[in-house]
């Protein structure tokens, strides 16, 4: 039989393949993302709508 080997590895082996949890970068992603969204509301509320008048198609 084979032996595994990270069975036997020691806690201070340390690989690198981890990955940790980091808020503030998702937090970052998310505000980035909700600024995005905004910016599109703006234009098309204030670009597309005010400036002309109301049609509606029916």
């Amino acid at each position: 039989m084979g032996s595994n080997e990270t069975a036997h590895a020691s806690p201070d082996d340390v690989s690198g393949d981890t990955e940790e949890f980091d808020p503030i970068g998702t937090l970052t992603l998310i505000g980035i993302y909700f600024v995005i969204l905004v910016l599109s509301w703006v234009y098309i509320y204030y670009i597309e709508f005010l400036g002309r008048d109301l049609i509606i198609v029916g």
